[in-house]
């Protein structure tokens, strides 16, 4: 039994990393494609994606290179906590922009 993983192998941390940064990828389409309309599913889906990425990095059970995803679970949690971020600057400019509005 080996303990280091081929790189071709889809492991489990592997996935679950690539689901959390297409989470976190996700939160910023929809700030960008929505111009910032969006902010609460960016705030979600980034949140969703950082703790996904945080439990994949708890979870490894070897360092980078050994299949646990641990390299994909740091990416992924700093992108969950930008998209979060983003998320929550969007939606504080436009509750800024509706006080402006309305009175």
């Amino acid at each position: 039994m080996t303990l280091v993983a081929a790189a071709y192998e889809m492991t489990a941390g592997r996935l679950w990393s690539l689901v959390a940064g297409a989470l976190g990828v996700a939160g910023i389409a929809v700030l960008v494609l929505t111009r910032g309309r969006g902010a609460l599913v960016a705030v979600v889906t980034g949140g969703i994606g950082a703790v996904i990425g945080a439990l994949v990095v708890v979870m490894a059970q070897g360092g980078p290179g050994t299949g646990y995803g641990i390299v994909g679970g740091y990416i992924t949690l700093v992108l969950g906590v930008v998209t979060a971020g983003l998320g929550v600057a969007a939606g504080r400019r436009g509750a800024r922009a509706a006080a402006r509005r309305d009175g």
